[in-house]
């Protein structure tokens, strides 16, 4: 997978990158889910492609649940080289996102996004305060794939790296 120059990465692509392809899970990520994230993961890392926040919140959530030591998945590998490399990105690569109660500053203002997931907010707060708007990858979460038409009308992007798995999720959750 080819991901932009410059993208928001949330949490739940890493996540899914550790788990292993082949493997009886709990879950119904399908394989080629996996794949995509670590395809997306691995392209982030080529090209220094992530963009987060100076004030750590998106590096705090990677951290409670991603392994620092980079071990053993592909989305713990992904923590380790932002915590050695998140630092150094260039500053075009972090932005300042100012916390307002549960939300941010920089959340857009648009109507169908009042119930916008308090704990996702920061990844879009992100992207938004960003010049140039980054995309945010998203693997998983269903609730995302509601609130693409809203978050395109304020200029938000969001690259579906299991599109058909998150569809069909979305739709058994929201009915016919």
């Amino acid at each position: 997978m080819n991901v932009p120059d410059k993208c928001v990465v949330d949490t739940n692509v890493p996540i899914i990158a550790n788990h292993i392809i082949g493997a009886v899970r709990s879950d119904d990520i399908p394989d080629q889910c996996i794949l995509a994230c670590i395809e997306a993961i691995e392209s982030v890392i080529q090209k220094k492609a992530l963009v987060i926040d100076i004030e750590n919140e998106i590096f705090d959530e990677y951290k409670s649940n991603l392994s620092m030591s980079g071990q053993p998945g592909y989305g713990d590998a992904f923590m380790k080289w932002v915590h050695y490399t998140g630092p150094s990105l260039p500053a075009s690569q972090r932005v300042a996102i100012t916390k307002i109660g549960d939300s941010y500053k920089e959340f857009p203002d648009h109507p169908e996004l009042t119930n916008f997931d308090l704990s996702d907010r920061k990844f879009v707060a992100v992207a938004n305060a960003h010049p140039k708007k980054p995309p945010i990858l998203e693997a998983a979460d269903s609730k995302w794939w509601g609130w693409k038409q809203p978050l395109e009308e304020v200029g938000i992007t969001v690259w579906f790296l299991c599109p058909e798995y998150i569809e069909n999720k979305y739709s058994k959750k929201i009915g016919p």
